[in-house]
């Protein structure tokens, strides 16, 4: 399979939900207003929303070598030298929910960063309703380059007054498997937390190797949160990724939800399971704690 054809465990795992009643969720039309992306169908009418309250939040311009990136931050206001926490965003594009997690890392201390990597092609991926739309784009962006983009992320909070000696890193689905690649790229990550990330990736020339692969180069400590219901993520691969770290000796740690499907985190989809997320939710400050990331 190439870039343009190949079929990724996180898709799998969205394309394959649990069944659910359209009863309590939003119309197309709301969802669009209300910035979400409906390329996993309809969007539930009780989404966590955070407030702008005791914090300054938007979009911003992120240089790179080729241009400005566009992103969008939330940093807690009149903080001197906060932590800094890149949000890697699903294949979906910046769209609200992915605001909203950076504003829920602002309330705790954190200058949360979401960059839109996916930029460069020139199209609005939260608009795109086909998920076999949105695949050619997504999969043909090269490992090299999007971790180029965040190390441009990075760079541009510190230079915003961001302390990026205290860096971290949190991701959901495709960005979960861009936090393993990260924590095994940049020797300053202080730590990750990987939502669902596929530990394995399909053949494709623009990536080079897996998570489960980088095992042995990975220079942070990563949180790993799967979903034991998770159709595109069997558990066995999440135990391979965990068993080949151990034998790398490397830091990490695994919770697997009994019962939670894939994006039990995005509390805009018919996934969303409430409980497992609240906990994974703790389990994330808990880590970025531990690590030294938030105080």
């Amino acid at each position: 399979m190439t870039a343009k054809t190949a079929t990724t465990s996180d898709v799998i795992g969205l394309t394959k939900p649990a069944p659910f009643s359209r009863r309590g969720f939003m119309t197309a039309t709301a969802a669009v207003a209300a910035g979400y992306t409906l390329a996993t169908g309809p969007v539930r009418a009780d989404v966590i929303r955070t407030d702008t309250n005791g914090m300054q939040a938007g979009e911003t311009k992120i240089k790179v070598g080729d241009g400005e990136m566009p992103g969008y931050f939330a940093r807690p206001a009149g903080v001197s030298n906060p932590p800094v926490i890149l949000v890697a965003m699903e294949i979906f594009g910046l769209h609200e929910y992915i605001k909203d997690v950076t504003r829920r890392l602002a309330k705790l201390g954190a200058f949360a960063v979401a960059p839109d990597y996916y930029f460069r092609k020139g199209v609005d991926l939260t608009k795109i309703t086909d998920i076999k739309e949105l695949l050619p784009i997504v999969n043909a962006k090269p490992d090299a380059e999007l971790l180029s983009d965040l190390d441009a992320t990075v760079a541009w909070a510190n230079s915003q007054g961001g302390d990026t000696t205290r860096l971290g890193i949190v991701g959901f689905c495709r960005g979960g498997r861009t936090v393993w690649e990260y924590a095994a790229h940049n020797g300053g990550l202080k730590a990750g937390v990987a939502f669902y990330g596929p530990p394995v990736d399909p053949p494709n020339p623009v990536w080079p190797k897996s998570p489960t692969q980088l095992a042995a180069d990975m220079k942070a400590p990563v949180l790993g949160l799967y979903g034991e219901a998770d159709t595109g993520i069997p558990v066995s691969q999440v135990e391979a990724l965990k068993a080949a770290l151990a034998a790398n000796h490397k830091t990490a740690e695994f919770k697997i939800y009994p019962g939670a499907p894939h994006g039990f985190h995005a509390d805009y989809r018919a996934s969303y399971r409430k409980e497992a997320a609240e906990d994974a939710w703790n389990q994330m400050q808990a880590w970025f704690k531990k690590h030294n990331v938030l105080s």
